[in-house]
């Protein structure tokens, strides 16, 4: 009966409730909207080349988005993906410049962001951890890890060929990037649609009580959940590292925020058991873009998050309330 009510979930209806939920088409309206407004306002927004830029960097956050996706149709939250970027993209710089090549050091890395995510997952299932509580501390503690090895200071000089290509090289005239991210939708949409692991996943954030009387391992499948978002983390580290050619203490910080609004925008809703992946990543794209028109239109960065922050809270009361008229129906 679960999985039936698994398959089921995410499956829009035609009324209200649906119209408030900022997903899927909804998203695509929104977008196309910005996009006017900011070609109106900036006579340099409406370009291939500014385009690509957009794309390119709503990658990094697509990449962790799915992580985060996963972490909130069980209905949890991760709040360390920024740090778990920040930790990877170090470890790898550090890795490189000690002469360790670039596959075994960018493997690395991902184990490791694995590895937190392991720790995570073991604190919330085993541990019994509020998710806020569990991933905040580890943010904390990764970040000042960074700090500590760089003491502030960028690590320079990762301008090794094969790194490079991962965040600037193209294949047939697309960035590697973006074809790294299009992938990586595929494999974890079909994870989390065609898979009773992606089943489970919406059952749990459904009905967590009632996942666990129907014998799903609860506490196996929210491991593995954290386990696959500090991996996503680490790769979206390593792109950002690769792409700026350094590591710098601060990399990923904040990003969480732009992970869980990518998330919600996209239809994923923040009391679990729905999940739309692909809207996600137009969710990413969108506050992508939301920052790159504040740049052209001359805005300055000390009100990126105010803006942002407003975009966040928008797309939250939506999802609640496109929720709360669900269950009255």
């Amino acid at each position: 009966m679960i999985e039936k009510n698994a398959k089921n979930t995410g499956r829009k209806k035609f009324n209200l409730s649906s119209l408030l939920s900022i997903s899927g088409f909804g998203v695509v309206i929104a977008y196309i909207l910005l996009c006017v407004l900011l070609t109106f306002l900036s006579r340099n927004f409406l370009t291939i080349n500014n385009f690509i830029t957009i794309i390119r960097q709503a990658v990094w956050v697509g990449v962790m988005g799915i992580g985060m996706t996963f972490v909130i149709a069980t209905g949890g939250i991760d709040l360390s993906v920024g740090s778990t970027l920040g930790f990877a993209g170090l470890t790898v710089a550090v890795l490189l410049q000690k002469g360790i090549e670039v596959f075994p050091a960018c493997l690395i890395a991902m184990l490791i962001g694995a590895f937190i995510g392991l720790i995570n997952g073991l604190l919330i299932s085993k541990v019994k951890l509020p998710a806020f509580i569990a991933t905040l501390g580890t943010m904390s503690i990764l970040r000042g890890l960074v700090y500590v090895y760089t003491k502030g200071i960028p690590v320079y000089g990762l301008r090794y060929p094969a790194f490079q290509y991962l965040a600037q090289g193209y294949f047939y005239g697309i960035p590697f990037p973006v074809i790294l991210m299009a992938v990586l939708l595929l494999i974890f949409s079909f994870l989390m649609y065609r898979t009773k692991f992606g089943r489970y996943v919406l059952a749990i954030g459904s009905n967590e009580d009632g996942a666990r009387l129907v014998g799903i391992d609860i506490d196996k499948i929210k491991i593995w959940v954290y386990i696959l978002t500090g991996f996503l983390c680490s790769i979206s580290g390593i792109l950002l590292t690769s792409r700026s050619e350094a590591a710098v203490a601060d990399a990923g910080s904040g990003y969480e925020m732009d992970a869980i609004a990518a998330s919600v925008i996209g239809g994923t809703s923040m009391s679990g058991g729905k999940a739309n992946l692909p809207a996600m990543f137009l969710g990413a794209v969108l506050m992508t873009t939301i920052r790159n028109g504040l740049n052209l239109t001359g805005v300055s960065s000390l009100w990126h998050q105010v803006v942002l922050g407003f975009v966040i809270l928008i797309a939250v009361t939506m999802d609640s309330l496109s929720t709360r008229l669900l269950r009255k129906e």
